[in-house]
């Protein structure tokens, strides 16, 4: 199982039943303290958590603005859904959202909410989105990956003729900062998510829960790298791990598991309303005791 020299730490702040200036000044304070190193948003359309008709931000517009907010931060999208946006125009997004960062962009994807997630799936009706089963979801995610990271380093336009994607003449100028593209990191514990990772990730992150089944899914994924004949250490492990801001000693545990089973890259997820000061609290009570 990888383990990388010493852990990343990161926040995870949902643009949802939040004020953008809420947003911001955790992330302005977050970019102050070097211990924090990298800070993600979620993408969805509607809450899926409090109230259903509360304000959400879209992820990647949100991201944009606070690229050019920070300075030292990286900073994602934890993750992308694949059926929201047509994977070439996403490539160009997330170019734009690295130059407006200066190269520091992590790009984080994944096959998008579950069929039988239904607060999740009316998001997709009420966008008017088209929402396939799973098979369909994670085919196209893979397509997807070589899609975009073919347009952030080819130098010419091409054509696509995939299962799932057809482009003519695509092309991405300007390319992204970061060379030759920026970390690609893919979030899911499906066994054919995990494939997907397997040939296309750089980090690979499991959104919490039992650390039993964290451990698992990335044997999982290890088997996946040796079929490919890629070292799995190569794929960095990252853990969502949500702050308990009553019980931090609970938080404490759970990223001492984290870090023990091998996922280094923790993103703690902040629930809203933020205390005040959240971002020093979390590095005062969680990352300098970890």
């Amino acid at each position: 199982m990888p383990h990388t020299t010493g852990p990343r730490f990161g926040i995870m702040t949902a643009p949802s039943q939040v004020s953008y200036r809420d947003v911001l000044q955790v992330w302005r304070e977050a970019d102050a303290i070097p211990q924090i190193e990298h800070a993600w948003l979620f993408d969805h359309l509607m809450p899926i958590s409090g109230d259903p008709n509360g304000p959400t931000f879209e992820g990647w517009t949100l991201l944009s603005a606070l690229a050019a907010q920070t300075e030292r931060l990286r900073l994602g999208l934890m993750v992308t859904s694949n059926r929201f946006r047509p994977p070439a125009m996403l490539a160009k997004i997330a170019a734009t959202v690295d130059a407006v960062s200066g190269g520091r962009l992590d790009f984080g994807i994944g096959a998008g909410s579950r069929p039988g997630h239904p607060i999740a799936r009316r998001e997709y009706e009420a966008h008017g989105l088209p929402f396939h089963d799973s098979a369909y979801a994670v085919g196209s995610l893979a397509e997807a990956c070589t899609v975009i990271r073919r347009l952030w380093t080819s130098g010419q336009p091409f054509d696509f003729d995939g299962s799932y994607l057809h482009l003519t003449g695509a092309f991405c100028n300007p390319k992204p900062v970061q060379r030759p593209h920026p970390p690609i990191l893919i979030g899911g514990r499906s066994t054919a998510t995990l494939r997907v990772v397997a040939e296309h990730a750089d980090l690979w992150n499991i959104p919490g829960g039992d650390i039993d089944d964290a451990i698992s899914r990335s044997a999982v994924l290890d088997r996946f790298c040796a079929e490919l004949g890629r070292d799995p250490t190569s794929i960095t492990r990252s853990i969502v791990l949500h702050v308990s801001y009553d019980q931090p000693g609970d938080t404490r545990k759970a990223i001492a598991e984290a870090i023990d089973a091998g996922f280094p890259h923790i993103v703690l997820g902040l629930a809203p309303p933020y205390p005040a000061s959240v971002a020093r609290w979390v590095t005062d009570e969680l990352i300098t005791s970890a």
